[in-house]
């Protein structure tokens, strides 16, 4: 087995905000990959004491001991209960309640001898690549499905739809939302390799149209995680004229972690 994890701020003296983690359980049968990615909430957002990185480290290490310790408890129930655990962690200081309660993206994978199994929540990716070669995408697509006018400022967004039937959805305070993710399960034999995305990495891809999933893997095995980090910097750097960028923050928050089953 062979894995590969790079994470890397958007700017530098600012926190990361994704979470990643491998986990290899000692019985040496499967593994686990956890990926989040905070949301940043608007600065004059109310509501939470607390800033996202501390967010996604409670419920990223929630996440992490539950998918390792309960490997017979589905993805959704995990997500459920990490979600649950983290809320109680702040719920008598914070206002849970706020559309901008502190949340994330999330990619789950794990695997055992004999099957692979999935959960993905907005807009991050996870990338499945079969013995052929074959590379499939396993994504969240409602938030881009949504027209660019319901996004046209945060206070639509938040009040029409995020966390919102007809929207997108966010793990934020509540469990239930565990049951709205994108799942499902592989046999362990139709999957060679595994790779999961924050949307700063998957720009790549989504924003700069350098090539298609299949590409990208390659350049991930190819040249390492940090190698797909460093194009996307410098495709950011070149984009002067924010051809691509468009109103998007120039350098976000990109994490990639690869896992050749």
């Amino acid at each position: 087995m062979r894995t590969d994890l790079v994470s890397e701020p958007g700017m530098s003296g600012l926190p990361n905000e994704d979470f990643a983690s491998v986990a290899l359980p000692a019985s040496g049968r499967g593994g686990t990959v956890v990926l989040l990615d905070g949301v940043t909430p608007p600065r004059e957002a109310p509501g939470c004491a607390h800033p996202v990185p501390w967010f996604t480290a409670r419920l990223g290490g929630a996440l992490t001991q539950l998918t390792v310790s309960l490997p017979d408890v589905p993805l959704t129930d995990a997500l459920s209960r990490a979600i649950a655990v983290t809320a109680e962690a702040h719920a008598e200081t914070c206002d849970l309640s706020h559309p901008r309660t502190p949340q994330a993206t999330v990619v789950l994978a794990r695997w055992s001898p004999e099957s692979v199994e999935y959960l993905v929540l907005s807009d991050s990716a996870l990338l499945v690549e079969a013995p052929d070669g074959t590379v499939t995408a396993r994504l969240d697509d409602r938030l881009a499905r949504l027209p660019r006018s319901a996004l046209a400022t945060d206070a639509l967004v938040d009040t029409t739809l995020r966390n919102k039937e007809g929207g997108f959805f966010t793990a934020a305070a509540d469990p239930a939302v565990a049951a709205r993710a994108v799942t499902g399960t592989l046999p362990r034999g139709a999957v060679r390799a595994l790779a999961a995305l924050t949307d700063g990495a998957a720009r790549w891809v989504e924003k700069f149209g350098e090539g298609d999933w299949t590409d990208l893997l390659g350049v991930v095995r190819k040249e390492g995680a940090q190698g797909l980090v460093d194009r996307v910097r410098r495709l950011e750097r070149d984009d002067t004229e924010r051809t691509y960028l468009g109103r998007s923050k120039t350098h976000d928050d990109a994490t990639v972690v690869y896992v050749e089953l």
